[in-house]
């Protein structure tokens, strides 16, 4: 099918970081696209791998840069993760390693926390990692608890250089386990499927947005959408050449996609 002769785009999904906003602070275009989508009554999602924060949280974080996103359009890696295990098994129990945005998402997806044989170890993003809590992870998933993790981010940002996230301390704890979790966030396709869902959008009229290859775009793709990769991100123009796969189209920034919508 020729591009020309593809359905209308009806429905959007945007990654955050590095499309909207770069260290706080939106970048140029992202509020008159959020504009346009108003404008032209797009159902639209704002996605992030971040599990730390609710989405009330991050719609506040997303006004003090001067873009405003309503609560029901950011969806994250925690409200996706919630939503998978009330799939799998509605009303488990769970021990959760995160922040707010993750405990509270498993507690109103009717989850018990627990940490006597939960049927579940959960592990999200936190900027102070404890000890005993990754120990406790261990020897629970060792006791039979299954073991999922919010997103595959080896390392974060911060103003004084990275830091170890998600993806690092799986890893310790595959380690210690020999289990490997299963991943809902990017770029497992799952994470925009369950936000095609929640805005009740289709494969064939949603397109995404994102700033990196090896999540948000190899991500839509599996999903079936139409990919559109900035370059106000992680990835350069010729990083693009050493992928064995390639976005619908290329564009510098979120200004770009404006007229798209």
């Amino acid at each position: 099918m020729d591009a020309d002769d593809q359905p209308e785009v009806e429905c959007w999904l945007s990654d955050m970081d590095g499309v909207l906003v770069h260290e706080g602070r939106a970048l140029p275009g992202a509020a008159d696209f959020l504009q346009r989508l108003v404008d032209r009554e797009r159902r639209f999602l704002v996605l992030t791998n971040n599990s730390m924060f609710t989405p009330r949280d991050l719609r506040a974080r997303l006004a003090a840069s001067g873009l405003h996103v309503p609560e029901e359009c950011i969806w994250t890696s925690a409200l996706a993760t919630a939503e998978f295990l009330a799939q799998q098994l509605p009303g488990g129990s769970a021990y959760v390693v995160g922040e707010s945005g993750l405990t509270t998402a498993v507690h109103e997806a009717g989850y018990t926390m627990t940490t006597t044989s939960p049927d579940y170890v959960v592990l999200g993003e936190t900027r102070t990692y404890s000890f005993t809590a990754i120990t406790t992870a261990i020897r629970l998933i060792e006791g039979g608890a299954r073991f999922i993790s919010t997103n595959p981010d080896p390392t974060g940002p911060s103003s004084e250089g990275p830091l170890p996230a998600t993806g690092a301390v799986a890893a310790l704890i595959t380690r210690a386990t020999r289990r490997e979790p299963y991943v809902v966030g990017k770029p497992n396709p799952m994470m925009f499927r369950s936000a095609m869902n929640r805005i009740e959008a289709h494969s064939e009229t949603t397109a995404m947005v994102g700033d990196r290859m090896d999540t948000d775009v190899v991500a839509g793709i599996e999903a079936g959408l139409r990919t559109t990769l900035v370059l106000t991100g992680s990835t350069r123009r010729e990083d693009v050449e050493s992928y064995p796969y390639r976005p619908t189209q290329i564009c510098e920034s979120i200004a770009d996609v404006v007229h798209l919508v």
